[in-house]
This record gives structure tokens, C-alpha cells and sequence, in this order.
């Protein structure tokens, strides 16, 4: 396979346009943390932009860095906790899931748009990312949004590029709004709860005037082995609901009070407090029980999105009909669920009931041979189809840019 790897956006350009002439596909990476995701795509050719790897400007007191599209994750987080600030989206290291050795790039975190717990408060990677340089399918560059948190010329491409799997153009530079990191943090934990009644201890807190950062919920049969990060969290062999309240220290320290009156009902809340409360959430951001070490490694991912309210159900009967084990972040909106091998036997009841509520389901880690029958991206509807190919054709009517990856190529 033929690696090219570029300097800067003029390289990418001349790149682009020479695959464009030689009628050649290109697949894009970084470090390649993702590359499992999504189907292989139909080329023998990589586009490496792990060389654009410069933070291009960073501005505290302005909430804002500029990076290039290669820059690493790892040490962009290092640079802005520094100074005491975060991505308030929580990006998601996928490297245990994965079972790859890098946390990834920027442009690759952009691209992917996977978001952490604080989703439900924060929103997502799109609704941080500011302005983008990029290159598209016509092998021109072209620049979306910029550098204030207020921009309205023209259409906000931003929202575009995020999620896009990297099918719309080749990001070289991304603005992004960093956040001050919270003065404290306090997670709540209910035990024992089965996983409709979390689902309603979830909602309660989430409708509560407590501003709740994030609502978790681990079944007992995920805690059956250790897993590193849970500790004494999960020594008790019971299910675990975690409910985070960040702020400063007495705010934080008052609401978690509060709701721990709200929540009585569910059961007597224990109260965990800063570092042990981060390494929790780092541990269901990044799925670690379900990590390609763990217990679990061997199974088959998916990330199902459903409506909050919808979740338990949905998950329990997953749970039930396959005898896999299941995960709820975003107060039952987000389930991650390791299915037994075979995926592809599971597909068809997981993409059913997710359409039944109105949800959308990605198989996110499984072997090639499984990835290769089955749909990695949640069936759109015809009309949402043809717009999205509508769209992707204004940017790539060739389709070098990662041709295949969306969709499953059929005889």
C-alpha cells in the first residue's frame, strides 16, 4: 500500500488533485487509533497528515486553540490542563476498546465525533469546533467558521465536517473551544438498582434543577470481573448508578446534597469526590470494561443512541435476547453493548429495536470478516440518504476521500 505522507495543506491539495487525476481512492489517517471503524475502504493508497502536528495558536484567556489536523490528543489534553482548562465534550479515547497503541489526532477526534459522558450538558465535538481548514475532493482548499465563539457568515460547514469520517475532505486545521476545568467534582452512587429503576433515578436527577454533568449506570453483570479504574466502586458486586455534579467546591458539594434528598427514594447515595470520581467517569467514557484486554475483549461493540427514556428497555432486552452485557451513559440515552459473537447474527434485532424507539445503532469494534456482512453505520432512511449523498457529492463527486467507509459495498 502506497503511504503518502504530506507537510502542510499544499501538500494535501497536490495530493488530492493527483488522485483525482489517476482516478486513485484515497484513505485518510493520522495515527490510525479509528482505522478499524467503519468498512475497508476500496483503495490502496494512504494520505498520512500525521506531520500536521503544530498547536498553530492557544489562547486561554480567550477559551480558543487552533491546532493542526495531526496534532496528537494526548498531548494537545496535556497542553490545555496546563492551564487548568479541558474539552468540556469529553472525546473519548478509543485505543483500549480498539486495542490500539495511540489515543489519536485531533482531525481524527473531529472526524469520529464521539463524545463522553458530559454530552448531556456540554453537547458534542460539532458544537466546540469553531472554524476548520480543509481540503476537499476537488483537491482545493477551503476555510469554515473561525476563531470567535459567534460566527454566522455564511453556512456553518463545521457542523458538516464533524461526524463526516473524514468523506467529506481532509481537515488540516481545526479551532476549537477549550473550557476552565471544574473546581470540584462529586459523583453520586446508588447501588443495586435493576436497570429500569436507574433509568428513572437518571431521570430524576437529569430533570432536577442540579445541573447533573452526568448519569451513568453499570448492570452487575458488567462488574462481574475487575476492571482497573473501579476499585472499591465495584467490590460490592452490585450494579452502580453514578450520577456528577462539577462546580465549584461548596456549589458542588451542596447540589450533591440535594440530590441526594431527591434521590432517596432509589436508596441512600454514597458521595465520591474528585480524583476517584474522574477515574470513574474516565472508566465509562472509554468503555473500559468492555476494553480489547478485559473480559469482554473478544465480543462485538455497539453504540446505540436512543431516546433516554427508551434506553432500559431497549438494553434490557438486548441483554436478555443475546446474553451480552450493556452499559448506559447519557442517562440511558447512550448504550454500549458487547453482544456475543457472531455481530452479524445480532445486527438485525439490534437495528430493529433501535428503529422501533426511533434510535440509531454502530457497531463500533468487531472482527473484519463480521464488519464485512454487516451495515457498520446505522440504514438511513431513503430521503436522508439521497440528501447526505447529495451533500458528499458537493464536496468529493469523486469519491477519493475515503471511498467505502460508510457504507458496506454490495455485489
Amino acid at each position: 500500500m502506497d503511504t503518502l505522507k504530506v507537510r502542510d495543506a499544499k501538500d494535501v491539495e497536490e495530493v488530492v488533485r493527483a488522485a483525482i487525476a489517476n482516478e486513485q481512492p484515497l484513505e485518510i489517517i493520522g495515527h490510525g487509533s479509528k482505522r478499524s471503524i467503519g468498512h475497508a475502504m476500496a483503495t490502496n493508497a494512504v494520505l498520512d497528515i500525521s506531520a500536521l502536528n503544530a498547536v498553530t495558536s492557544y489562547e486561554p484567556n480567550e477559551l480558543i486553540v487552533t491546532l493542526q489536523a495531526g496534532a496528537p490528543v494526548a498531548d494537545v489534553l496535556s497542553l490545555i490542563d496546563a492551564k487548568n482548562q479541558q474539552f468540556a465534550f469529553e472525546p473519548i479515547n478509543t485505543a483500549p476498546l480498539l486495542g490500539t497503541p495511540a489515543s489519536g489526532t485531533i482531525g481524527g477526534m473531529i472526524a469520529a465525533g464521539l463524545a463522553g459522558p458530559r454530552r448531556i450538558k456540554a453537547g458534542g465535538a460539532r458544537d466546540h469546533l469553531l472554524g476548520a481548514h480543509a481540503v476537499s475532493g476537488f483537491g482545493d482548499s477551503f476555510k469554515t467558521g473561525g476563531k470567535v465563539v459567534k460566527n454566522v457568515t455564511g453556512y456553518d460547514l463545521c457542523k458538516l465536517l464533524a461526524g463526516s469520517w473524514g468523506t467529506l475532505s481532509v481537515m488540516t486545521e481545526v479551532t476549537l473551544k477549550v473550557m476552565p476545568k471544574p473546581e470540584a467534582e462529586r459523583t453520586l452512587l446508588l447501588r443495586g438498582l435493576d436497570d429500569a429503576t436507574a433509568n428513572k433515578a437518571m431521570t430524576a436527577a437529569l430533570g432536577s434543577p442540579y445541573d447533573v454533568s452526568g448519569a451513568a449506570h453499570l448492570p452487575k453483570s458488567v462488574l462481574r470481573t475487575r476492571t482497573d479504574g473501579l476499585g472499591d466502586i465495584a467490590s460490592q458486586g452490585e450494579a452502580v448508578t453514578a450520577l456528577r455534579l462539577e462546580g465549584i467546591t461548596a456549589s458542588a458539594s451542596h447540589r450533591a446534597g440535594s440530590l441526594r434528598e431527591l434521590l432517596a427514594p432509589f436508596g441512600a447515595a454514597t458521595l465520591i469526590e474528585d480524583a476517584v470520581s474522574s477515574v470513574l467517569w474516565a472508566t465509562i467514557r472509554d468503555v473500559l470494561p468492555f476494553a480489547a484486554g478485559s473480559a469482554l475483549g473478544a465480543c462485538p461493540v455497539w453504540r446505540i443512541v436512543c431516546p433516554p427514556a427508551s434506553g432500559a428497555a431497549l438494553g434490557t432486552q438486548l441483554a436478555r435476547e443475546t446474553g451480552g452485557d450493556v452499559i448506559y451513559d447519557w442517562g440511558g440515552g447512550l448504550i454500549w453493548a458487547a453482544l456475543p459473537p457472531k455481530a452479524d447474527a445480532h445486527a438485525p434485532s439490534v437495528r430493529q429495536r433501535a428503529d422501533a424507539v426511533g434510535g440509531h445503532a454502530m457497531l463500533i469494534r468487531a472482527a473484519e470478516d463480521v464488519r464485512r456482512g454487516v451495515d457498520i453505520f446505522h440504514p438511513q432512511a431513503p430521503g436522508v440518504a439521497a440528501l447526505s449523498e447529495r451533500v458528499r457529492a458537493s464536496f468529493d463527486p469523486k469519491s477519493i476521500l475515503n471511498r467505502g467507509r460508510l457504507r458496506r459495498a454490495t455485489a
